[in-house]
């Protein structure tokens, strides 16, 4: 092989490397990965064999990954450095929660998640990539740190650690636009050193992402609407002859009468009287209020027909008593379902739960299957093995491993553009 033509990278906070297909199917060969979870480890080393992993913390790894992967280049040139920091002290989700506990006098304020991008730019400095392509939350834009140099904000601390030879910074792109189907917003952060690159960036208006290269939305519909129905009851629950993870959870009874009556587009907190007696349909609606300056999920929704006094198909539970019944906690996203016609909503780890955010199966009562994920995530484009130790994965553990990664798609497409913009 001509080693000059060779496009060399490492990935940082690497997971079960969903993100690397894309990397790979882009033209660039992975020499060093970094992850914390063993059993994304695993995923990872059978998926990518040849790719060094280093298991552990990268406070801890980082002088052994800059040695390694030195050694390993030999003089070459590091081509990128691809890295997912951890999001949850970032995300819409991690910072409700994390207010609520620093509130509470649970933990401190600041989240020790956020700090990994400092030894991530001691890797980054010390190789001098020509790339450095990060994903996270757009929350990430707002986030400060303590570092070095005083307070800082995430993105302006990585453009002083990196100084006036790269030219870049970080953009809000959502999924939708790159031909993935999927509402999934993310900050992409891009610097380069590559004359090139630089100029591109410049010239379009200091972007990557200019509004000329964006696509039409792709729809649930033309997504998987020609799959195999499945039901969420016994016995319907799979179609394995069509693929394996073509499957999902039994609902409970209860559960899948909510789901049963709510309509596409709709959240079963929303159902309507189904008594054949009666059938009103003007029982009040469920919203969303701010209280002491935090969004809070409806407590007075009505479980009840407001006019004959039947129980409706809304999410409730029984009270110890027996007799009486309460509304359940959630929001006006929970117990919703898709629309046809529409990008998914992003798919977060808990997508397998009817309860999570717009998860519900367009028309049929049951959630999206596994594999249905996989196509909407995009990683049923490429080859994946989800075996850990000669075992199949569990399916708990390739939801984490969903929500905890970028459409590779969407990175297949970055990088092929870093790749062309470097001649």
């Amino acid at each position: 092989m001509n080693t000059a033509s060779r496009k060399l990278g490492i990935s940082l906070f690497s997971s079960a490397g969903l993100g690397e297909l894309g990397m790979v199917a882009a033209g660039v060969e992975v020499l060093v990965a970094n992850e914390l979870l063993s059993d994304r480890c695993d995923l990872y080393e059978e998926n990518f064999p040849s790719t060094k992993m280093f298991r552990g913390d990268i406070w801890d790894r980082r002088s052994t990954i800059i040695e390694t992967t030195k050694q390993i280049l030999a003089g070459e040139e590091l081509f990128m450095v691809y890295g997912t920091p951890p999001c949850q002290g970032m995300s819409t989700n991690g910072a409700g929660k994390l207010k609520s506990l620093v509130a509470s006098g649970v933990r401190e304020e600041e989240d020790a998640r956020n700090r990994l991008i400092i030894p991530a730019m001691d890797v980054i400095c010390e190789l001098r990539p020509k790339w450095l392509v990060l994903e996270n939350v757009p929350g990430m834009r707002y986030t400060e740190i303590r570092t070095e140099y005083g307070p800082r904000l995430i993105l302006d601390y990585i453009r002083e650690r990196l100084g006036q030879e790269y030219v870049g910074g970080g953009e809000v792109i959502s999924c939708s636009d790159f031909g993935i189907p999927q509402l999934r917003k993310r900050l992409i952060t891009i610097f380069t050193r590559e004359p090139k690159g630089a100029e591109f960036y410049r010239s379009n208006g200091m972007s990557f992402f200019p509004s000329s290269e964006r696509r039409m939305p792709v729809t649930l519909r033309h997504a998987i609407s020609n799959f195999p129905e499945i039901d969420a009851s016994v016995g319907k629950n799979a179609a394995p002859w069509f693929h394996p993870l073509h499957r999902v959870g039994v609902m409970k009874p209860e559960k899948y009468w909510w789901v049963s009556h709510t309509p596409e587009g709709e959240t079963a907190f929303n159902n309507q009287c189904v008594s054949p007696f009666c059938g009103y349909q003007g029982n009040r609606r469920h919203s969303d209020l701010i209280e002491d300056g935090r969004w809070q999920s409806s407590k007075s929704t009505p479980i009840y027909c407001e006019r004959c006094g039947e129980l409706l198909p809304r999410p409730s539970l029984a009270e110890a008593d027996g007799l009486s019944r309460r509304l359940i906690r959630g929001f006006h996203s929970a117990y919703r379902r898709m629309e046809w016609d529409k990008p998914a909503r992003a798919l977060t780890s808990n997508f397998p739960f009817e309860a999570s955010d717009n998860k519900i199966h367009p028309s049929q009562n049951r959630v999206l299957s596994t594999y249905e994920a996989l196509v909407i995530q995009t990683v049923s484009r490429y080859e994946y093995r989800w075996i850990i130790r000669g075992k199949d994965a569990s399916r708990t553990l390739i939801a984490h491993a969903i929500g905890e990664s970028v459409p590779p798609y969407l990175i297949a497409q970055i990088v092929e553009k870093t790749v062309r913009l470097s001649g």
